[in-house]
């Protein structure tokens, strides 16, 4: 069974999204701050990290460049979730170097395709 890390500080979302992930069977840890999410991320070694770009202390794409600074997580696909639709915001965040980025609110059935399409990539690429 997968493990996937959510970092989200929105409680409607993270149970949304946390709730969709069991239910189709995936374990899940939580953080509400970028900080507590980098924090987990290296002690869990999840198998995907799902980051929300707004967040109270820490923001997503920081918290993105202090992952992949860490060789243990290099691998680790992490996708970017946010409210953010404005073109040029998208672009800074897919170049920053997310796998994939998930606009709110989320299409549950586009959400669990990309979820499962990097899942699979990560463990072929292991």
């Amino acid at each position: 069974m997968s493990t996937i890390l959510i970092v989200e500080d929105n409680e409607k979302s993270l149970k949304l999204v946390r709730d969709v992930l069991r239910y189709k069977g995936y374990r899940t840890l939580e953080a509400t701050t970028g900080n507590e999410g980098v924090r987990l991320a290296r002690e869990a070694k999840p198998d995907l990290i799902l980051m929300d770009i707004q967040l109270p202390d820490l923001d997503g794409i920081s918290a993105l460049r202090q992952l992949r600074a860490d060789a243990t997580l290099a691998g680790t696909p992490i996708i970017a979730i946010s409210a953010s639709v404005m073109p040029d915001e998208k672009q800074k965040i897919v170049a920053s170097g997310f796998d994939a980025y998930i606009t709110k609110p989320i299409n549950v059935k586009q959400f669990i395709e990309t979820v499962e399409r990097h899942l699979a990539k990560a463990k072929g690429a292991a």
